[in-house]
């Protein structure tokens, strides 16, 4: 827990977390709300693909303002807008029509796009070199414990008092995240600017160029298009699994994406600590290999018993949850050691961007798929797609070819 006793990284971690536990209540009351009010799988997907594609479009403005910004103030701004952009679901929950939840997840998803590589750019100015592996450990706990609380109190506010609580709810969290963001960071190293008269599209291509020269972001963006096309699944068919093939309610829908955080924590401290030595590659892949093959078996539960109940999937969707923060941090920290610290932003910005676009495209082919091939044969391909990126990062480590990622990633005594 060494990164927490400097002051900067621990008003940075508390902020984070008031920012990821409003992002996870809207995240979880949004597509059940547009499921409910539409019925419609393939309308669900939609608004998750609105929700995603603007984090594609705005990806070489993002890396640059990472770049060329501070980027302490540009993660307040983010967390204001956001709660700003978010009014108009007052007048949803008032009977306005469901459309304009549309136009909010994409406003949201812009900011959104410009928050993760300031923050992730940010960390490493925080912290020693030696101690950003277990930095992102704890930055994956924050994000464990806000999507266990966004999570609850995002379906429960929203089976018990409707989209109009879990609004108000999300406004005040984000105020708080705001507040602690607005006092600047002392111990901050000054960003390392991008070229103040370089044009934003030939910076952003620098940042690109960047991922095409260095083999360990090629093996990121190959982790990248398999696991997000299997989230895109994810986010789809994870209300049609709870709600149809379980027949549970709100309520569970958000205690089962939420209970991941249990896993979730345990794993984060985990990195945080005794795992931090650990090279990125051996987290990803190992990470990603339990959580495609722990995720089939919880796909597959239901058709191989009569009845089950939910605490059973409450403990599997508990335990999936682990593999899933260590494929994470493998991931971020692979990219964050791997880019230069001028183009770090750009870099991420691209890496979230990918994240973003083929999320949206898995989504967008679930919806109009799941009712031909149905939900069983999807989940199933989800579960696949994450086994087979974590064969393919194991077996490009055996080979040897990140031997160089193995030493320059164990951190120095001292």
């Amino acid at each position: 827990m060494k990164p927490l006793r400097e002051p900067a990284f621990a008003r940075l971690w508390i902020a984070a977390f008031f920012s990821e536990t409003a992002e996870w209540m809207l995240q979880i009351a949004l597509p059940v709300f547009v499921f409910q009010a539409t019925g419609s799988a393939a309308t669900t997907a939609m608004s998750i693909v609105l929700g995603l594609l603007p984090a594609v479009l705005l990806s070489p403005v993002a890396g640059v303002i990472a770049d060329r910004w501070n980027r302490r103030l540009v993660l307040c701004v983010v967390c204001a807008g956001q709660a700003f952009v978010a009014l108009p679901l007052l007048f949803v929950a008032s009977g306005g029509p469901v459309f304009v939840v549309y136009g909010v997840m994409a406003a949201q998803a812009g900011l959104a796009s410009l928050f993760e590589p300031a923050r992730n750019a940010l960390v490493p100015e925080l912290v020693a070199p030696g101690e950003l592996i277990g930095a992102n450990g704890l930055m994956s706990i924050n994000g464990s414990v806000a999507r266990l609380a966004g999570g609850w109190a995002g379906g429960l506010l929203l089976g018990f008092g409707g989209l109009g609580w879990v609004v108000v709810a999300y406004l005040g969290v984000l105020v708080i995240g705001s507040a602690l963001l607005a006092r600047p960071f002392r111990s901050a190293a000054a960003p390392v600017a991008a070229g103040p008269h370089e044009p934003v599209l030939r910076a952003w291509l620098d940042g690109l160029r960047e991922i095409g020269r260095e083999g360990r972001l090629r093996l990121a963006g190959v982790v990248v298009v398999l696991t997000s096309l299997a989230q895109g699944m994810f986010l789809v068919l994870f209300v049609v699994f709870v709600l149809d093939i379980l027949d549970g309610t709100e309520g569970d829908v958000g205690l089962l994406r939420g209970v991941q955080a249990l896993g979730g924590l345990a794993a984060g401290f985990a990195v945080a600590t005794v795992a931090r030595k650990v090279a990125p590659a051996a987290l990803l892949g190992w990470g990603g290999l339990a959580l495609g093959l722990l995720s089939a078996v919880i796909w597959n539960l239901p058709a191989l018993t009569v009845s089950l109940p939910l605490g059973v999937f409450i403990g599997l969707f508990g335990l999936v949850g682990a593999p899933g923060v260590l494929a994470g941090s493998g991931l971020l920290s692979l990219v964050q050691t791997a880019a230069s610290p001028e183009r770090s932003g750009r870099v991420l910005s691209t890496v979230f961007a990918g994240t973003a676009g083929f999320t949206a495209l898995g989504a967008l082919l679930t919806g109009g798929l799941v009712n031909v091939l149905g939900a069983g044969v999807l989940l199933n391909v989800q579960a696949g797609l994450h086994t087979v990126s974590a064969l393919i990062v194991l077996g490009v480590s055996a080979s040897g070819r990140l031997r160089r990622d193995v030493i320059s990633a164990v951190p120095r005594s001292g």
